[in-house]
Formats: structure tokens, C-alpha cells, sequence
């Protein structure tokens, strides 16, 4: 597949956000959010979880970290880094109850490592991400205002 293929933009409120994906370490995972962002899933949706040196957190339908699709995608422990820029899933206690959940690591957070699935990596825009209302959740949180792939 093309790097167009496997470019995730999320458009936030100061400018886009491009993340490599990398089926290579989760193919399933790439797959799924490949399949909500053409279904236009996470358009609008909030980062209702930002912890300074540590991850902002969105994809929650409910905008409080307690939604999802209802469609949970099996762990796929992989060699990926919880350093900077990272992207992984978020899940509940279950290893395979990630969804539609995501968080993007805001600095080095290796002890996440063989814990959470790594699916991605942003390349491009990393200040926006650090720019997000910070809080559990914000006063008023950042959202996605729009995600799609590059291609």
C-alpha cells in the first residue's frame, strides 16, 4: 500500500495532525479505524482525556471515555514504543476490549509497552496534539473536526 494509504490526518481546532499507520504491528487495528474514518466515525468526537507527560485520549462517542461502537477489536501486542507521538488503543481491563478509543502519547510512556496495542505514529503536527485543553475531561475540550485518510 501507498504512505497515502496508511496516512491518518485528524484535523484539529490548530491544524492537522498526520499519523503513519502501521499495519505491519496491528493489522486489525489499522483495519478497523481505516473502516470509522471512512464512516466519518470520528468527525466532531473530543479528546475528553489530556494528561500533560502523559497521553491525549479521544474517540469516545459519549465524549467521557465510557462509549464505543460496541465492536472490540482483539489485542495485538506488538513491538511498538509508547515514546512521543505514539498511537495506541485504549481499552477497559479486558486486553481485547479496545474499540474505538485511541490515545496519543504526549511523551515517553514505555511502561504502556506489550500492554496496549500500537497502531500508529504521528509524523506531522505533534504541537497540536500538545495545544489540546488539557484535563479529565477539559473545561472545553479539542476535538477532531475532521479525520480521513490521505489517499
Amino acid at each position: 500500500m501507498s504512505d497515502a494509504q496508511n496516512t491518518l490526518i485528524f484535523t484539529l481546532d490548530g491544524g492537522d495532525v498526520k499519523i503513519s499507520l502501521r499495519p505491519d504491528l496491528a493489522p486489525n487495528h489499522v483495519a478497523r479505524i481505516k473502516e470509522l474514518v471512512g464512516e466519518g466515525f470520528y468527525d466532531g468526537l473530543t479528546f475528553h482525556r489530556v494528561i500533560d507527560g502523559f497521553v491525549a485520549q479521544g474517540g469516545c462517542p459519549d465524549g467521557n471515555g465510557m462509549g464505543g461502537t460496541g465492536q472490540k477489536i482483539k489485542a495485538e501486542f506488538n513491538s511498538g514504543k509508547h515514546v512521543r507521538g505514539a498511537c495506541s488503543m485504549a481499552r477497559a481491563q479486558d486486553p481485547n476490549s479496545g474499540d474505538c478509543q485511541f490515545y496519543i502519547c504526549l511523551d515517553d510512556v514505555s511502561y504502556l509497552d506489550g500492554q496496549y496495542t500500537v497502531w500508529g505514529e504521528v509524523t506531522d503536527g505533534m504541537e497540536h496534539v500538545d495545544a489540546l485543553p488539557k484535563g479529565e475531561p477539559p473545561r472545553a475540550p479539542g476535538k477532531i473536526i475532521k479525520a480521513v485518510i490521505a489517499a
